[in-house]
C-alpha cells in the first residue's frame, strides 16, 4: 500500500501483459520506493524475515511491526514498521540496498507490479479474477529501461509466484472480510486469528504445550510435520483459523473432548 493513491496508475492486465522495467544498484532512483509506505505483511512474510534475522516471530513483531484493525471486520493485519526518520524509511534498507533481498515481503517483490482480485459471478458460482496494474511513481526510473517482461516472467524471477502459492488460503480471509454480511471478530477469535496467522513459534508452544491435542484429533504423522516443518505448521494455523471462524470443519474434536 502506498499513501498517495494518486500517483498509481490503475489499469487491469493480465499474465501476458509485456512491459519494459529494470532496477539495480546505480540507477538514479534506487532505494527511493522503499520510503514513505504502509507494507502490509502476509504470513510467509512473516515467516522468511523472522528466520533471516534468527529471532523468534513473537520478537519480530514486537520490534518491527504494528497491527492495523480493520475497521468493519476487526480483522488483525500486520504491518511493517518504518523508522521514525524524515524519509519513514524500511529499517532493513541502506544505501547499499535491501539487507534482506532475499527474503523480502511479497509486496516489495511485485513492486512496480500491483496485485487485485474481484469477485464475479458466474452461473451460480462466485469467481475470484486475480488482476494486474502498475504502480508508476514520479521518482521511479525503472519504466525508462530495456529490460522487457511479461507479468508472468517478473513473478517468477522475483519469486513472487511462490508467495503466492504460499499465502493462497490465507487471502480467501482477506475476500472474506468484504463479503457482506460478515460478522465482527470478538476479541477471542480476533487473537486466535493473529497468533495462527502470524505468530508461528507461540502457535507451536500452543500446539504442543497446551492440551490443544488432547482437544482435537491429529495423526502422529501430521504431528511430527508440525514439529519439524516451519511451512506446514503456517499451514494448519490457516486450517485452525477456518475452524475457528466457523468457515469449514477442518479439525476434528477427539472423543469425550468437548465434555472434559
Amino acid at each position: 500500500m502506498r499513501p498517495d493513491m494518486s500517483s498509481v496508475e490503475h489499469l487491469k492486465l493480465g499474465l501476458n501483459t509485456r512491459f519494459r522495467f529494470r532496477c539495480y544498484k546505480g540507477i538514479d532512483c534506487f532505494t527511493k520506493c522503499c520510503s514513505g509506505i504502509d507494507i502490509f505483511l502476509t504470513p510467509y512474510d512473516i515467516l522468511r524475515i523472522k528466520n533471516r534475522l534468527n529471532i523468534s516471530s513473537g520478537e519480530f513483531l514486537e520490534k518491527y511491526t504494528y497491527t492495523h484493525i480493520d475497521e468493519k471486520s476487526s480483522y488483525p493485519f500486520v504491518m511493517l514498521r518504518m523508522l521514525d526518520d524524515e524519509k519513514k524509511s524500511c529499517p532493513f534498507v541502506t544505501p547499499e540496498g535491501c539487507t534482506i533481498y532475499t527474503d523480502r515481503p511479497s509486496n516489495c517483490r511485485y513492486y512496480p507490479v500491483g496485485q487485485g482480485i474481484l469477485k464475479r459471478k458466474e452461473g451460480e458460482s462466485i469467481i475470484d479474477d486475480e488482476f494486474y496494474f502498475f504502480i508508476k511513481e514520479p521518482h521511479c526510473l525503472g519504466f525508462k529501461e530495456n529490460k522487457e517482461w511479461t507479468i508472468e516472467e517478473w513473478r517468477k524471477d522475483q519469486e513472487a509466484s511462490l508467495y503466492d502459492e504460499m499465502n493462497r488460503d490465507w487471502k480467501m480471509f482477506l475476500l472474506r472480510i468484504k463479503t457482506p454480511g460478515q460478522t465482527e471478530l470478538d476479541d477471542k477469535r480476533q487473537k486466535m486469528f493473529y497468533m495462527a496467522s502470524y505468530d508461528i513459534d507461540r502457535l507451536y508452544r500452543y500446539i504442543f504445550q497446551s492440551r490443544f491435542l488432547a482437544v482435537f484429533e491429529i495423526n502422529e504423522e501430521e504431528i511430527e510435520r508440525l514439529k519439524t516443518d516451519q511451512i506446514e505448521l503456517m499451514k494448519f494455523g490457516f486450517r485452525y483459523i477456518k475452524y475457528i471462524l466457523m468457515i469449514e470443519n477442518t479439525l476434528k474434536l477427539r472423543d469425550g473432548s468437548l465434555q472434559s
